[in-house]
């Protein structure tokens, strides 16, 4: 996405060109591959893992942290640690990417003479930071937290906020700038408003 708003600010007269249909399949397909090596090789370790404290967990899926509390095999620890530093380092690599992308965004966008031009371009970049920020700030939280400050509740949210609300916002924050979509929606809302009063209309009328 952070790409994709590069190119369209920064590129416009190349847009077709540099991000045409090859280019977005090479780039969703390693960004599943990299996902999905990287979930296989954190699940076939964790599943290795002699569980010492029983295998509840105070959480709505499997998070690596809880899992490691409750193992009690020190190089399978360790492994698993390792797994996660080469995660984060990727991680960081590609927020290193975005924010260098934004900064030459910016620096585009500063460049717009008129007010409308740059409202617009921040308007469609402000989503994506906004969710991207989120994401990353609650990931980042989840896994550096200091312990003094861990509870239940705390880590739960902080999960929820990260592994679910991201991927909910998602569609609604970049399909809602579609206008066909806006109006799509808008037509949905009307007629389901006009089904209900109508509903309404006749129930009252059958109750007289």
């Amino acid at each position: 996405m952070c790409y994709d708003r590069y190119v369209a600010i920064c590129k416009p007269l190349h847009y077709g060109t540099i991000l045409g249909s090859r280019a977005c399949a090479h780039m969703a397909a390693a960004a599943w591959a990299t996902g999905f090596l990287s979930a296989l090789l954190h699940t076939a370790n964790t599943f290795s893992l002699p569980l010492c404290q029983g295998n509840a967990l105070g959480q709505f899926f499997c998070e690596l942290p809880h899992i490691l509390k409750l193992s009690c095999s020190h190089s399978g620890y360790l492994r698993e640690l390792g797994l996660i530093v080469v995660s984060f380092f990727l991680i960081f690599g590609c927020f290193i990417f975005i924010v260098f992308s934004y900064v030459q965004i910016f620096r585009a966008v500063l460049r717009i003479p008129s007010q409308q031009g740059r409202h617009k371009a921040f308007s469609m970049c402000l989503p994506h930071l906004t969710v991207l920020s989120l994401f990353i700030s609650t990931l980042f939280f989840a896994y550096l937290k200091p312990p003094s400050i861990s509870s239940p509740s705390l880590d739960l949210v902080v999960s929820v906020l990260y592994s679910v609300v991201p991927p909910t916002l998602n569609p609604f924050i970049y399909s809602l700038r579609n206008q066909e979509l806006k109006d799509a929606l808008r037509k949905l809302i009307t007629g389901c408003f006009s089904e209900a009063t109508n509903f309404l209309s006749s129930a009252c009328y059958g109750h007289h």
